[in-house]
């Protein structure tokens, strides 16, 4: 699934269905700060999306995760698109910037997600366990995939969290 989704021809169509899908929700749902995450291997950029969605909103902050340790939750640092970033751990991008926030929306790179909304990530947990960490109100959860990533029902762990939503080119379920 992950070969098939590095090798997805790029198609500005599907892009922008996805990327107003997720304007529109965040639109919807008015976060103060989206969680958002540097694109890797083939996901679905989401940063025109965030883009867009701080360009009308006067109050709007953004963040990117930062893995600290490999069993460990991530933490978010805020950040905008264009601003600077660095190497992280797995050679990531995170912000050069070393100011913590705690978003209450995250935008969840899926290689694959089902129709329970539980996703199929690169094994290292680091969502599940960041979701599990939270105290208090957990942020909404919004699994990104593409249609070549959308599956009836994955394998479960104990330790799965589902998402709250997922979303793809073709919509939000």
């Amino acid at each position: 699934m992950l070969a098939a989704r590095q090798h997805l021809p790029g198609d500005d169509f599907r892009d922008e269905r996805l990327t107003g899908h997720i304007v529109a929700l965040l639109l919807e749902r008015a976060p103060r700060c989206v969680a958002a995450y540097w694109p890797i291997a083939g996901e679905f950029d989401v940063r025109p999306a965030l883009e867009r969605w701080l360009s009308m909103q006067s109050d709007g902050n953004a963040a990117l995760p930062v893995v600290v340790a490999r069993d460990a939750p991530m933490i978010f640092h805020r950040w905008r698109p264009g601003e600077p970033v660095k190497d992280g751990r797995f050679r990531i991008p995170v912000p050069q910037s070393e100011h913590p926030v705690r978003p209450d929306l995250l935008l969840i790179p899926c290689v694959g997600i089902d129709r329970a909304r539980f996703r199929l990530g690169y094994g290292g947990g680091f969502y599940d366990r960041t979701l599990a960490a939270i105290e208090g109100p957990r942020p909404f959860a919004v699994g990104i995939a593409f249609d070549a990533g959308r599956l009836d029902e994955l394998p479960r762990e104990a330790h799965d969290i589902p998402l709250d939503v997922g979303m793809s080119e073709s919509g939000v379920w």
